[in-house]
């Protein structure tokens, strides 16, 4: 899957339950039109919207499940249960917390790896991370890219956003590891997404500004407040 989306934009397509797209088909029709828009790839929630999005798209996949654990604040791809759920979806690549967190039940990150290495092997690893420490340890553990998905989104990062000091965080990831690096969070304009892939990130994902339109709709009315 990386040599499918390398140089190019993945586009996330995902609505939780509260929000107003939340369906599986109105996902795989989004992942329709981020394919005709000239979207590589697709990241995708639960394994009922990457199963719907397989039917209408043949574009390849980063699955991740969002459940909440009263014992952990991780929440992507937390857990085997969501693991053996994204096996069973196809999906050519799991994406999964790779923060310093501890996990739901304490199972680390270690295992999630391996367990998942060893029941699909063919399917590939995305660590999202938040924090350059993170993307090092990501590597060693055996992941095949590393996303700064989660910079921005954990109590000790909280601060400080992807495109700040001219991705500042993203080119020090760049520089401390070896495996192809993702460019995914407050990706917000094209000229965002051609500066991450300028600086050496081997793709970018953008959800956000593509496929929220209740989220893009509070941007403009802000604007005009």
């Amino acid at each position: 899957m990386l040599n499918q989306i390398a140089g190019g934009l993945v586009v996330s397509c995902q609505a939780l339950p509260h929000e107003p797209l939340h369906s599986s088909y109105i996902m795989s029709r989004l992942a329709l039109a981020a394919k005709l828009g000239g979207a590589v790839g697709i990241r995708a929630n639960t394994k009922e919207d990457i199963l719907a999005i397989k039917q209408e798209v043949d574009l390849p996949v980063i699955g991740i499940v969002k459940r909440d654990y009263e014992d952990s604040g991780v929440f992507i791809t937390a857990t085997k249960r969501e693991i053996d759920e994204l096996l069973e979806s196809g999906c050519e690549m799991i994406a999964m917390d790779a923060t310093i967190r501890p996990r739901p039940g304490r199972v680390t990150t270690a295992e999630l790896v391996s367990y998942c290495q060893k029941r699909g092997p063919g399917v590939q690893l995305m660590a999202d991370i938040s924090t350059v420490e993170e993307a090092v340890v990501a590597q060693a553990l055996g992941f095949d890219c590393v996303s700064t998905t989660l910079h921005g989104y954990t109590p000790y990062t909280s601060m400080s956003k992807l495109y700040d000091d001219d991705f500042a965080f993203l080119k020090e990831v760049l520089r401390k590891v070896r495996i192809p690096v993702i460019a995914e969070g407050n990706v917000q304009e094209p000229e965002m997404l051609k500066r991450c892939l300028e600086l050496g990130a081997a793709s970018a994902v953008v959800g956000g500004a593509i496929t929220r339109p209740m989220e893009i709709t509070k941007r403009f009315v802000e604007a005009i407040k």
